[in-house]
């Protein structure tokens, strides 16, 4: 079995016509423990380097079958890691120093040679062998390492390129589910505008100051979300209370009896059903069944009290209040403070005051009839006709002019007798 190029105990060849040359040679070298293989004939020592690698090849130069220099350029070509050695005592300088620049012999040894040379000169071309050998080695294993790197780089490029096309889709898909979503939170604020036009506008201001209180670092992205979406549906469960309950629950809720009373308490439960339709998010469904908690526990639907009540809920439930009680934003502003620690968590309501201090608040506003229009009211919403033409704009100061035009198309178009109007 032949040994491997870089096997430790690969044997040194010598080649030489001379047998007593060659036993003087293999007798020095094995006393140095050198594992030696001769032969008298080039031709048998080209055919040994076909067989087996060896570490170093020393040849005499002067050979009746051929030269030294022309076997050592054929064991070049057989084994071109072995340390080729030339032994000669008539080779012109020149034409040495031209082989071993030419890369043909790594040294030469002049005869008569002295031992403790050619056991250095061997010494050095086995330290030669195995430094071509190891470098052989480590530049297979560069190239190995190469080649499989750029196999690794090709890949990941792929992956790269179908990465950057998935996350195009799915930045396309989060556009169009968010803007799904949206869509979704309008109809549900359309709905409530057909079934209580105050209703959706108290929403509509409920959702601005909650937009404007979590512009605040207090709140995570996620929480910022879920107190936006719970803005939009929080009252959604309204639409399952009779309106006469909901107007007279504004009005005096004194007049209401436990039924109807409790129709009105469960509807954050009800929000909280008909949002989970829409958006399954834990958080987003406590927050709206918590958004009428108290801060002293005397709220609804379950009476929780504290930091048991969601903080969404808790922020939530100061903006529900300032829309809901009526009043402008001044006094609102001091009536919200004077319920710090009471109905409302003190953290909430500095967070409100921070926030929105310097800022446009939500006017109040209350829903009249036709009939009761007067000139110096200010509408809150616009007055459209069943088609959708706008009659009167929103904000538009009302006199006795415009208030008998309002009266004449809502004979001819029927567009509803009940108006939102700034307090």
């Amino acid at each position: 079995m032949a040994l491997p190029e870089n096997h430790p105990t690969l044997p040194l060849l010598i080649v030489d016509d001379e047998a007593r040359v060659l036993a003087a040679l293999k007798d020095v070298l094995e006393r140095q423990g050198f594992v030696v293989v001769t032969a008298s004939d080039p031709r048998r020592a080209l055919a040994l380097l076909e067989e087996r690698p060896f570490s170093v090849v020393l040849s005499d130069q002067v050979m009746p079958v051929m030269s030294g220099m022309d076997f050592l350029v054929e064991c070049q070509r057989i084994r071109p890691q072995a340390t080729r050695v030339l032994i000669t005592g008539a080779l012109s300088l020149p034409t040495l120093v031209d082989a071993i620049n030419r890369g043909e012999i790594f040294r030469f040894l002049a005869k008569p040679w002295l031992r403790e040379e050619l056991i250095a000169t061997v010494r050095n071309a086995i330290n030669r062998h195995e430094l071509v050998v190891q470098n052989a080695r480590l530049l297979a294993e560069a190239e190995e390492l190469n080649r499989r790197l750029a196999g690794i780089n090709a890949t990941l490029a792929e992956q790269v390129v179908t990465l950057e096309a998935q996350r195009r889709e799915l930045d396309g898909a989060q556009r169009e589910l968010a803007r799904r979503y949206d869509h979704s939170l309008e109809l549900c604020t359309r709905i409530l505008s057909t079934f209580d036009p105050l209703l959706a506008g108290q929403t509509r201001a409920i959702v601005d100051i909650v937009s404007q209180m979590t512009q605040a670092e207090r709140f995570t992205a996620e929480e910022r979300e879920i107190i936006k979406s719970a803005a939009w549906l929080c009252d959604l469960g309204l639409i399952g209370v009779h309106r006469d309950v909901l107007k007279t629950f504004r009005q005096d809720p004194s007049r209401l009896d436990k039924a109807a009373l409790d129709s009105i308490h469960n509807h954050p439960i009800y929000s909280q059903t008909l949002a989970g339709y829409l958006d399954g998010r834990t958080l987003l469904g406590e927050t709206i069944r918590a958004h009428h908690e108290r801060f002293d526990g005397g709220g609804f639907p379950d009476g929780i009290s504290g930091e048991s009540i969601p903080w969404t809920a808790r922020c939530l439930a100061v903006a529900v209040w300032f829309v809901e009680c009526g009043l402008g934003p001044e006094r609102a502003v001091d009536a919200l403070q004077a319920e710090a620690g009471r109905a409302l968590d003190p953290a909430a309501v500095r967070l409100f005051v921070v926030t929105t201090r310097f800022k446009t608040l939500p006017r109040p506003v209350r829903e009249v009839e036709l009939d009761e229009l007067k000139p110096g009211m200010v509408l809150a919403t616009g007055i459209y006709s069943p088609h959708g033409l706008l009659l009167v704009g929103e904000g538009q100061a009302l006199n006795s002019a415009t208030i008998s035009k309002i009266r004449s198309h809502q004979l001819m178009e029927h567009f509803g007798t009940n108006l939102l109007v700034y307090l």
